[in-house]
């Protein structure tokens, strides 16, 4: 399958990889023709292992190789990592504030954004799930990008291992959309099919990252460290706080342990 996608041009390579991680979105969103119940330790588990991966992939598919490519630049490796990780979470922290959102396992009444109680609950946890998948698509995309200009920091084994750890992940993520909607009384159909509608932006968002890099070569460090920062701003502010609201607390961090240790086995032996 590796020789396969290495043969692919890689902006097709991208959009594999990103139908992949769709594909596993849709796959969470699954659970509920498996389940009549809501099962909160089933979800705050896979969200806490969803925290583990984004924290391990914001490492060691990203911070790290950017510290490598910026090295012997105009400007100190850490100060253009350092800038462009804090954008990245700025960005995220921007659009959290615009954009209409409502985080897994809370109130109607805690919803963020512009207007947001205006809004249905299916909607407002289908944007909160997407607000997390364009830092995950950028990170592909840009990673991807970074192999298809011969960085050698770079490799498409690399992006694949970031790709697969992602799509692991986005399995709880579409399930953090679906059991909800099932819990509060939508049809099993109607909550699968909100619940993969999240995962459609990271193909776009992941062609914006790849453009972005292949077209601006000296961009890639900064691009890197940006996409590290929008996703460490992600799990932060929302998936491990969402893991815990419902006292399941130790269960979340050590799903959370496992995902990292998982997506830290990934990258390093694909990488």
């Amino acid at each position: 399958m590796i020789d396969f996608i290495l043969t692919l041009k890689p902006i097709y390579q991208v959009l594999l990889a990103t139908l992949f991680t769709w594909g596993m979105t849709a796959l969470g969103a699954a659970f509920v023709f498996t389940t009549k119940n809501f099962n909160q330790k089933f979800l705050d588990s896979m969200l806490g292992f969803a925290g583990g991966v984004m924290i391990a992939a914001s490492f060691w598919s990203l911070l790290s190789p950017a510290l490598e490519m910026a090295e012997g630049g105009r400007f100190p490796s850490w100060f253009t990592v350092a800038i462009g990780f804090l954008l990245g979470g700025g960005f995220l922290f921007a659009i959290d504030k615009l954009l209409p959102h409502l985080h897994p396992n809370a109130a109607i009444e805690t919803a963020e954004g512009i207007q947001p109680i205006r809004r249905k609950r299916s909607t407002l946890l289908v944007l909160a799930i997407t607000l997390h998948n364009i830092p995950e698509g950028l990170a592909i995309g840009v990673s991807f990008g970074a192999a298809a200009i011969g960085s050698p920091s770079a490799s498409v084994a690399s992006a694949l291992a970031l790709a697969i750890g992602i799509g692991i992940q986005n399995i709880p993520e579409g399930a953090a959309v679906s059991m909800p909607l099932l819990r509060d009384g939508l049809s099993k159909e109607k909550s699968f099919l909100f619940g993969q509608f999240s995962g459609m932006v990271e193909p776009l968002s992941a062609l914006v990252g790849f453009l972005a890099v292949a077209s601006i070569e000296p961009l890639l460090p900064f691009a890197l460290a940006f996409a590290a920062g929008a996703m460490i701003f992600v799990v932060v502010e929302e998936v491990i706080p969402s893991s815990q609201e419902e006292g399941n607390k130790d269960l979340a961090v050590m799903s959370s342990m496992i995902g990292f240790t998982i997506m830290m086995i990934l990258d390093v032996a694909l990488g």
